[in-house]
């Protein structure tokens, strides 16, 4: 038997939190070892290849310091949150 999944709607705020890192941390590769995932994982997940998992989907929480909730309902990144600074609009 398979673990819970995130639905569509929560993958695409994974996904959404992932790029807004990715842009914090610099590259795919750094954000992949900062969440401990393989590269090869993020990039299949950011060419939706792959689903992201809900173990992604925590680690995405806890290296940006929000709730597992705030990732997967859009509530990271906040909108007009700077990806560069962390500044908010």
């Amino acid at each position: 038997m398979n673990g819970p999944t995130l639905t569509a709607e929560e993958q695409r705020h994974t996904l959404a939190a992932l790029h807004f890192l990715r842009t914090r941390l610099g590259n795919w590769k750094l954000l992949a070892k900062a969440l401990g995932f393989e590269h090869c994982t993020l990039l299949g997940v950011k060419k939706r290849r792959k689903r992201a998992s809900v173990n992604m989907a925590y680690a995405v929480a806890k290296l940006a310091g929000v709730t597992f909730d705030d990732v997967t309902a859009g509530r990271y990144p906040v909108p007009g949150m700077c990806p560069h600074c962390g500044g908010g609009p």
